[in-house]
């Protein structure tokens, strides 16, 4: 995350999508979704949100009720047209995450992590980003390998991931048994600071030495092995945590060019070859475009914005260590993953992080390609934290009262529920395409999925101020259905 406008730039896209979706669980009626005809005997089900009530209510997918009037709009599914498949969906348990659920009563917080990470009891996550080291939702600035100032330790002889033991650790192990197809991507905010231009995790550069690309890239070896033996093996790794982001003046962070990333990788890859690790490496991890914010302050250092960035990235020869691409959703459109699909096919893509971007940017995020959707923290309290800066209105999942320890449920996670509820690891995004009437300037977005066991999960979301009176079909199926305005409403049928 990119300083102080980074805190505006997502207040008002958190503001935007509140104000657009504040999507929250309803009965059926009350998302004044209902369908016509000889529906029922398709199967079809349906779990609906909108923005006119509050709370958990985790009532299972509702049989439909027949429309009145003929459909104005239309979504097709098509089963043959396959695309990604899914690798997951969730959140971030940052030490500021951590230590807001480590707050509540052991019971209570078991309960809100059963309701969190349970497939069958909750909505079922099954991916995780975990920061390495301090992000700005921490309590503490830390390194797994912090020495005192002036010094260096290129042995790792200090390395230790203790800070992580005590909350982080143990609640990633209770996630993972909770969900056993939980997936871990791991990234760090910054190197540790003896390892840059300044000395420190607060903004700055990697050290342009082949003994710093080396070192970092053991030190990020470690900290997959250190990990894994506490229990929490590490599926997907990136190199930096928005590395196009420079003048951070609070928190952890690194620019890092591209020949830079690629300089890490080309040594980490063969690291973790060399350490029996099954880790991939994914590049990147930013927006859809650099911010105009970024490009300044690259051209006033006078040095290149690096505009395509990730391209550059896969044309480097480090290029045969990395798995896929790593996105985030701050800046520019969804559209841009497709973009790069394109041009490397073989190479996967994945949405590593969002805040406040609700269902559109969840929607355009599958729709062009992304294996996950990863909003950023898991819990946060009222006040939004604590954090070390950066950040100071992003809402976590859910929010955990400091003072009750009551659970508010966020918008962030009915969109999330909308597809972790009702999508497997494995799932493959399938056509789903909008037939909207003429002239109307807020067509309905949907995405459709296929789940191992057969069954579908259609989304639809309605960004309208008007309801839509909506036919959905597929193999099998004709569904004539009304999407309240504002409401998000999951569709299912099929083995489950």
């Amino acid at each position: 995350m990119t300083r102080s406008i980074t805190t505006d730039r997502r207040r008002a896209t958190a503001l935007a999508a509140g104000c657009a979706l504040l999507t929250v669980l309803a009965t059926t009626q009350a998302a004044g979704a209902r369908t016509q005809g000889a529906d029922a005997a398709a199967g079809v089900r349906q779990w609906a949100t909108d923005a006119r009530t509050t709370g958990a209510q985790l009532g299972a997918p509702a049989a439909v009720t027949p429309a009145s009037g003929p459909a104005d709009t239309t979504v097709h599914v098509d089963p043959a047209l396959r695309f990604q498949k899914l690798t997951g969906f969730g959140a971030s348990i940052t030490d500021s995450s951590a230590a807001v659920l480590y707050r509540m009563d052991k019971r209570e917080r078991d309960a809100l992590m059963k309701q969190l990470f349970s497939p069958g009891q909750g909505n079922g996550f099954s991916m995780l980003r975990q920061p390495l080291g301090a992000s700005d939702f921490a309590t503490a600035l830390y390194s797994f390998d912090d020495v005192p100032a002036g010094q260096t330790d290129f042995g790792l002889k200090h390395f230790s991931v203790a800070h992580d033991r005590a909350q982080i650790l143990p609640l990633l192990r209770q996630a993972k048994a909770l969900n056993p197809r939980l997936q871990i991507i791991a990234s760090p905010w910054s190197p540790p600071g003896w390892m840059k231009t300044n000395g420190s995790m607060i903004d700055g550069k990697l050290i342009d030495d082949p003994k710093i690309y080396d070192v970092y890239a053991r030190y990020l070896v470690k900290s997959v092995q250190a990990y894994a033996a506490a229990g929490v093996p590490v599926d997907y790794l990136t190199v930096q945590n928005e590395p196009q982001a420079l003048l951070r003046a609070d928190y952890p962070g690194t620019d890092l060019p591209v020949a830079q990333q690629a300089k890490v990788i080309e040594r980490l890859g063969p690291a973790l070859r060399a350490a029996s690790l099954r880790t991939k490496i994914l590049g990147f991890d930013h927006n859809w475009a650099e911010h105009p914010f970024d490009v300044k302050a690259h051209v006033d250092a006078g040095e290149d914005p690096e505009l395509t960035y990730p391209f550059d990235l896969l044309n480097s020869r480090a290029a045969k260590w990395i798995s896929g691409t790593a996105y985030h959703c701050y800046y520019g459109d969804p559209s841009a993953q497709t973009a790069l699909k394109a041009s490397f096919p073989g190479k996967d893509i994945f949405e590593t992080e969002c805040s406040g971007g609700g269902i559109t940017r969840t929607i355009g995020a599958m729709n062009n390609w992304s294996r996950s959707m990863i909003f950023w923290n898991l819990a946060l309290d009222e006040k939004h934290g604590p954090h070390t800066g950066g950040c100071t209105g992003c809402d976590g999942t859910v929010t955990v009262d400091s003072t009750d320890r009551s659970v508010r449920y966020n918008t962030n996670y009915y969109t999330l529920a909308h597809f972790s509820r009702f999508t497997r690891p494995g799932a493959v995004r399938i056509g789903a395409s909008v037939a909207a009437p003429e002239g109307d300037t807020a067509p309905l977005q949907a995405s459709a999925f296929t789940n191992p066991d057969g069954s579908t999960a259609l989304v639809v979301y309605n960004p309208g101020t008007a309801a839509r009176t909506t036919a959905v079909t597929a193999p099998g199926v004709q569904v004539t259905t009304e999407v309240a305005a504002g409401a998000t409403v999951t569709y299912t049928w099929g083995r489950r």
